[in-house]
């Protein structure tokens, strides 16, 4: 019996993927107005940025205590080996309610097989440490071999991201309120990366050209052997954008493949419309 992966939405792999790859989908929460929805299931991102655009700014939340333990608790009668990679326990609480739910879970299936880990990672960056240990568990891969490989690529994923409005990131606590008013004032593009799962401040460049050509040359500097990976970048409506990018590294950095999708809602709802962001290692694993 293969090895059965679990993620949730944040790491902002569309719902086609869960379906192919058999990967357990752990939806996220979005409130908007009063309803409350299921990341990618009952809500796309599409709809969170118009209500931003129209003034509304919706709440998260993490995947629910009931959701965990019906899943857990399913897999665990199978006598199912699993592995869930769960969102940033950094930006997220679902790391810890999971690991919590299965020790109530193991009091009733003590030999319940299933390994959660934090991946420190956040949206495309998430998914494409998911979409790597999805390929193996597909290929019947030993549960050692895939948590090593996972392991590998969360210790070595680089995310690097901009957003086109501070305020968003200031509203949900990211940014300090002053650089958020400051940005908007200038035209102010930041660059930031994630670091030990948190969010974290690079630089600031004016432009969306000078942004675009700064996450090149910083994914130069940190990449390694970007011509044998597979490059993630995820955007929040900006595709052309996105796809802007992806042509500057085609053209520089000839990679192998280079995987574009949207930044969901969960993630979304922070970022606001307009995000744009780059997933690449900054070491590949040895054959």
């Amino acid at each position: 019996m293969a090895v059965k992966i679990l993620a949730d939405s944040a790491c902002d792999l569309p719902l086609s993927f869960f379906e192919e790859y058999k990967v357990e989908l752990l939806p996220l929460k979005v409130l908007l107005g009063e309803q409350e929805f299921e990341d990618i299931v009952t809500i796309q991102s599409d709809t969170v940025y118009e209500a931003i655009r129209g003034g509304q700014f919706p709440k998260t939340s993490q995947v629910s205590p009931t959701k965990f333990e019906s899943v857990f608790t399913e897999l665990a009668k199978q006598k199912q080996e699993a592995i869930y990679i769960a969102f940033s326990s950094e930006l997220s609480g679902t790391y810890q309610t999971a690991v919590m739910i299965l020790d109530q879970v193991k009091e009733n299936y003590p030999d319940f097989q299933l390994t959660i880990i934090d991946s420190k990672c956040a949206s495309l960056g998430y998914g494409l440490v998911v979409r790597e240990a999805a390929i193996l568990a597909a290929d019947h891969h030993s549960k050692d071999e895939i948590l090593s490989t996972i392991e590998f690529y969360t210790s070595h994923m680089e995310h690097l991201f901009s957003v086109d409005d501070l305020d968003y990131l200031a509203k949900g606590g990211r940014v300090s309120k002053a650089s958020a008013f400051l940005g908007g004032l200038l035209n102010i593009k930041p660059l930031l990366h994630v670091e030990n799962g948190k969010l974290v401040p690079i630089e600031k460049l004016r432009g969306k050209k000078k942004l675009l050509r700064r996450m090149v040359e910083v994914m130069k500097e940190r990449g390694q052997s970007i011509s044998l990976q597979t490059i993630g970048i995820s955007h929040a409506v900006t595709e052309e954008t996105a796809l802007e990018l992806k042509a500057l590294i085609e053209q520089e950095l000839n990679p192998q493949d280079v995987v574009i999708t949207s930044i969901g809602s969960c993630v979304g709802a922070h970022t606001g419309p307009g995000a744009i962001a780059l997933f690449f290692l900054n070491e590949i694993p040895k054959k």
